[in-house]
């Protein structure tokens, strides 16, 4: 069992074989969703010498064939979105009836700005019955919406209509609305003030993009690379770690499934595809020298990375200096690469005699938008015969081809998370104001304004990933109630625990915020 309690230099931290080569058309189907999938196949239901074929597609309504109407920009969340409940595993729940705050949770404030929006848009055209409208009448006649809440719902609704204008190419119309965004939001208001203050930017840039104009709140804004933008400095890094449970939940909860498969292994190769400051290390090491059977003799750490060698190589010299500590005996290897592509198993200078173990921890999502590279590190992984993978990977579909379903995913997805920054990180609002401007203001401009290869945030769920996965013979295994067992000791050291909730998608763990899935961590073998 880990110890929920390390400390390392002067950071101190408190916590608890098929494979099948796409069709560029199909690989966008499957990680746009155009499709859904038979996730019940899998290799071991193929007969021996088989073909693979992938899953059976079933064609739903096609993606491109759904109008920017103001009925369509909404539907699709109540039927598509996944509440956390926790009831399978005990775990503590959040309930809507406000048992742990009497002010409402952003989602609700989105579903009300939801109905409104629906029920003015639908007053001249159809009345919408019970089944087909996603959000019931009962929310909106709530006496409990404060004024505050009250204007917070009117902002939401302005922005919901200038993106159903956006939408339909009505940019004008929707100019006029963003006007009105501005009035109130900011990136110092609440939590609801942020989220519309960037969605806002988003639309903006979007809308030049589409008109070929460069304004001051559109294009003419300093735009950051999104992906560059998420290596956020040390200091945040940290400071996100220790105040957001999410961080110490996947590490802690991820590297105790990567433990629970190495019981007789004695020299072990964990190979890291984003190693940061090397936390997730620190808690592997601290797990195998408590190990009384079966020590562990020697610990091989592989870095892979792209850029700034010497922040890795610094990051392998305090690691040397913990396993020290511990008469632990590592070795710290580095592989860079400056283009995916020449990623190749003779670099990691594999031994015969050691069990290999892999760790990618919101790596491979960012290369959905370049299957070669997504294909190629798959294969290569394959051919380091690894006895685990673990993936950690963020729990939302915002890679759909059709804007308004992008929209409406983040939207939801991206509030919660600025709820929960609010709350976790009330004692540290400039790390907080950093951080939401830096990592989850460029996300969303990217995942809102942009479109082909300029789209580089694309995230997808973990159904999309198990599909993908068993295109190369992937087998999910199930966490053990240890795993389970450190994602919840780590919530007993944050007051903003209790909002956490958790929950399984087939075998897999998902990490959610009041009930809003978050992050999804798998184990995998070959």
């Amino acid at each position: 069992m880990l110890s929920n309690t390390f400390q390392t230099g002067q950071l101190h931290i408190h916590e608890g074989s098929v494979e099948y080569d796409y069709r560029d058309e199909e690989w966008e189907d499957l990680f746009e969703g155009k499709y859904h999938y038979d996730l019940d196949i899998t290799p071991q239901n193929l007969s021996s010498g088989s073909e693979f074929q992938g899953p059976v597609w079933m064609n739903s309504q096609r993606s491109d064939q759904i109008p920017a109407s103001s009925f369509n920009i909404l539907n699709m969340y109540r039927s598509r979105s996944r509440r956390l409940d926790g009831q399978k595993m005990n775990f503590p729940t959040y309930e809507q009836e406000c048992t742990i705050s009497c002010s409402l949770s952003i989602e609700k404030i989105i579903e009300l700005a939801a109905e409104k929006f629906i029920q003015t848009t639908s007053q001249n055209t159809i009345q919408l019955s019970d089944f087909s409208h996603p959000y019931p009448t009962s929310v909106i006649s709530q006496e409990s919406v404060i004024s505050q809440e009250s204007q917070e719902v009117q902002l939401i609704q302005n922005l919901l209509s200038s993106a159903e204008k956006v939408g339909d190419k009505q940019y004008d119309r929707a100019k006029k609305l963003l006007l009105e965004c501005d009035k109130i939001s900011s990136p110092r208001g609440s939590p609801v003030e942020r989220l519309v203050f960037y969605f806002t930017e988003a639309l903006y840039e979007k809308i030049d993009r589409e008109t070929g104009k460069i304004t001051p709140k559109g294009l003419g804004k300093k735009i950051d690379d999104p992906l560059e933008a998420l290596k956020i400095p040390d200091k945040m890094l940290i400071a996100f770690h220790k105040e957001l449970p999410l961080s110490q939940i996947t590490k802690f909860s991820g590297i105790q499934a990567v433990v629970d498969n190495l019981s007789e292994a004695r020299k072990v190769h964990f190979i890291d595809f984003d190693i940061r400051k090397g936390v997730q290390c620190i808690i592997l090491m601290q797990a195998l020298v408590d190990r009384y059977e079966n020590p562990i003799e020697h610990l091989k750490i592989t870095a892979l990375g792209m850029k700034s060698k010497e922040s890795i190589e610094e990051t392998g010299r305090q690691l040397m200096n913990f396993a020290n500590s511990l008469d632990l005996k590592l070795s710290f290897n580095v592989v860079m690469v400056e283009d995916i592509l020449d990623l190749d198993k003779n670099l990691f200078e594999l031994d015969n005699d050691e069990v290999v173990v892999v760790y990618a921890c919101y790596t491979l999502t960012n290369m959905i938008g370049k299957p070669d590279y997504l294909n190629h590190v798959m294969r290569m992984i394959k051919s380091l015969n690894p006895l685990v993978m673990v993936v950690t990977e963020v729990e939302v579909n915002c890679n759909s081809p059709v804007f308004v379903e992008r929209f409406v995913e983040a939207l939801f997805f991206y509030g919660s998370w600025f709820e929960c920054m609010a709350e976790c990180m009330k004692n540290n609002e400039d790390e907080r104001f950093f951080g939401e401007k830096t990592c989850f203001g460029s996300s969303i401009r990217n995942v809102i304004a942009t479109e082909g290869e300029e789209r580089k945030i694309r995230h997808v769920s973990i159904a999309v990933w198990r599909a993908f996965f068993m295109h190369f013979g992937l087998v999910e295994m199930e966490l053990s109630m240890s795993s389970i067992y450190q994602a919840k000791l780590v919530l007993k050291n944050f007051s903003c625990g209790d909002y956490y909730t958790f929950d399984f998608d087939g075998k897999s763990l998902i990490v959610g915020w009041k009930g809003m899935p978050f992050s999804s961590v798998s184990v995998w073998k070959f």
